[in-house]
């Protein structure tokens, strides 16, 4: 009984609190672009609930109220720009006022503490790693060198696909074979392992970086209510922090192993390797954290978006067959039908 009347008590303070944060904000508001009627606290969080798909709710928003449109998720002002020109505009003359991110769990926790290129604040250390990386990894001749990679990994998933459907009946769930994929590649450059399909570099390790990776989708994919309520912070609301906690210690250590491998073996035609070469004459600048940071970035923002790009791309193919026959066209006559398309091609070709 006692419980009950503490837990009411702390139920009705934390809501007490809530509205007068709520209405205090509400008197310093900033001049917005329109908004749909929201709710109290919770804003505009119900319309994820819907059973359409978001981009799709976001969507049936815009054409309502307009291409730039406010939402509230809890705490957190959220400006929806669907136009082009306007998205334009906010990469070009606002670029640097719109570069921080939200600081949000996940940034903390799985990213190194904001230090990682896809969480760390606008400033020196943001510049500092687009330099590295535009220069060291991403760069032609760094790209270059792993071509027979990429090539390979191509040809594999088209034996693939042979293979399962050669004959026409079957049908195939190309997601799946797109996202392993692109998981070979990445890491394949980057540490030299193929953890997808066949000759696979250790079963228990690659089941545990499949286990690691699956785990970090889902919890990127749920919403941390410390994120959206500020006073919910310090509540490990289902245990979901601790997971998240647990999850980047495992994935830090995972990496670290790729770091520590490649110390002892610095013949390898890897990125780690190459970073790891780097870190010798500029320490630091290359940090084993960085180094860490800059592993996961790639398997995370060059794996499955690429996937799901690719089999868009093959939707809208598959649904416009002129468009199709005019690519296949194209690549006859620029390539020819005696052999595969290569990445030297890809600048003949429209």
């Amino acid at each position: 009984m006692e419980d009950t009347v503490q837990y009411s008590l702390l139920g009705g303070f934390i809501l007490l609190l809530a509205v007068t944060l709520f209405q205090k904000a509400r008197k310093h508001r900033m001049k917005l672009p329109p908004s749909p009627p929201g709710r109290l606290i919770l804003g505009h969080l119900p319309l994820l609930k819907q059973p359409k798909a978001i981009h799709r709710t976001l969507h049936d928003i815009s054409q309502k109220y307009g291409p730039i449109v406010t939402l509230k998720f809890g705490f957190r002002t959220v400006i929806i720009v669907s136009s082009p020109s306007a998205v334009e505009e906010c990469f070009t003359k606002n670029d640097i006022i719109l570069a921080n991110r939200p600081p949000f769990l996940n940034g903390k926790v799985l990213n190194y503490n904001f230090t990682t290129l896809a969480a760390a604040p606008y400033g020196d250390h943001w510049r500092n790693l687009r330099r590295l990386t535009a220069i060291e990894v991403f760069s032609s001749s760094r790209l270059n060198t792993f071509a027979g990679i990429r090539r390979e990994e191509v040809k594999n998933l088209l034996r693939k696909i042979y293979k399962t459907c050669g004959d026409g009946s079957a049908v195939i769930e190309l997601r799946t074979m797109l996202l392993d994929l692109n998981f070979n590649i990445m890491m394949r450059m980057v540490a030299g392992k193929k953890y997808y399909g066949e000759d696979v570099d250790g079963l228990e390790e690659s089941k545990r970086f499949k286990d690691m990776m699956q785990e970090f989708s889902e919890c990127t994919r749920v919403t941390n209510l410390g994120d959206l309520f500020p006073i919910l912070q310090g509540i490990d609301y289902d245990g979901f922090k601790n997971r998240m906690t647990q999850l980047g210690k495992r994935m830090d250590a995972f990496w670290q192993g790729f770091v520590d491998e490649h110390r002892v073996d610095k013949d390898r035609n890897t990125m780690v390797s190459h970073l790891l070469a780097l870190q010798e004459s500029e320490p630091e600048y290359y940090t084993d954290e960085i180094i860490k940071g800059i592993i996961l970035m790639m398997l995370v923002a060059g794996t499955k978006t690429s996937a799901l790009s690719l089999e868009w791309a093959f939707s809208n193919l598959l649904n416009n067959p002129h468009a199709l026959k005019k690519a296949a066209d194209e690549v006859d006559t620029q390539v020819g039908e005696g052999r595969l398309v290569d990445e030297p091609d890809f600048s003949n070709l429209h």
